[in-house]
């Protein structure tokens, strides 16, 4: 992440500094071990897919007009839009380089199809907030998209890297999908006040008009004068602390949360049951901790 570029290097320096858990590239190095030593190519996609997470937590960041991100001032927050939107810009040519300097084309391919995914799935998101019409199914295609599509191209790309059996590849990819499905419903479920030691304010989803599944089935279980309140509140009054306030509560006395984390545990152990079918060594329980952590994180 180095550059010859004095306000570069030093933004990039700000960014290792502020770094996160890491969680995919342990995906990417974990997945690899499953089926092998790790090697050059396990390296290589371990940095591919954690730059390119980044480069997309920087464009979030500008879009949700968010300042901040795990504690730190966000890099919009510190250098204005212009910048950050440069910055994400570097760091995905950073691994797309890696990646083409490497010649490690098929992980080039695993991790840019998930960047793409990732963008759809944010569009689609856009574009049904604005209606208030996000059904169940469009619910699980956004968060397959947005946020499981990279953490099944982690664990497909740490299997790629050790072995060629496509058909193991895509056991892998799979168990990824299964996970980061999870992943994000925990993190919804967050917006709803369920841990106190939560990293983002709660109703800051409700806020930004983002339908969520405890909302989601709130609504649908919903007399009409319930829902058409709740989307009055959605619609022109999503930045009063005390309205939203309201729709957290009836979210929680619809059973909301209860659907949400049942509909959590089906995906977790749907990929539990994938990991089973995969040889048994240190890094499957390595993974199994993993996935258990996704469910059960308070942040």
């Amino acid at each position: 992440m180095r550059s010859d570029v004095p306000l570069l290097d030093k933004i990039t320096w700000y960014i290792v500094r502020s770094k996160g858990k890491q969680v995919r590239p342990m995906l990417v190095l974990l997945s690899a071990r499953l089926f092998g030593p790790i090697n050059e190519a396990s390296y290589t996609a371990a940095a591919l897919v954690e730059l390119l997470h980044t480069a997309t937590l920087v464009h979030d960041d500008v879009v949700d007009n968010a300042y901040q991100r795990r504690g730190f001032f966000s890099i919009n927050a510190l250098w204005k839009n212009k910048i950050a939107v440069l910055v994400g810009d570097f760091l995905l040519s950073k691994g797309l380089l890696l990646s083409v300097q490497q010649q490690q084309f098929h992980l080039l391919e695993i991790v840019s199809r998930a960047v793409k995914e990732m963008a759809e799935g944010e569009l689609l998101q856009m574009e049904k907030a604005r209606r208030l019409d996000i059904s169940e199914a469009v619910y699980y295609d956004i968060i397959r998209q947005k946020t499981a599509s990279l953490i099944a191209a982690a664990c497909s790309a740490g299997a790629a890297s050790t072995i060629s059996d496509a058909r193991i590849v895509e056991h892998l990819r799979l168990f990824g999908e299964k996970m980061g499905m999870a992943f994000q419903i925990r993190d919804d479920l967050f917006d709803f006040g369920e841990d106190t030691e939560i990293g983002k304010p709660v109703g800051i989803d409700i806020k930004e008009k983002k339908l969520t599944l405890p909302l989601i089935y709130a609504l649908r279980k919903a007399d009409r004068p319930t829902r058409r309140y709740i989307a009055g509140i959605l619609r022109n009054e999503s930045e009063r602390t005390e309205k939203v306030a309201e729709v957290i509560q009836l979210v929680r006395q619809s059973g909301g949360l209860t659907y949400a984390r049942e509909a959590m545990c089906r995906f977790r152990d749907e990929a539990l049951e994938l990991l089973h079918h995969t040889p048994d060594n240190p890094a499957r329980t390595a993974l199994r901790d993993l996935l258990f952590f996704a469910t059960e994180r308070k942040r």
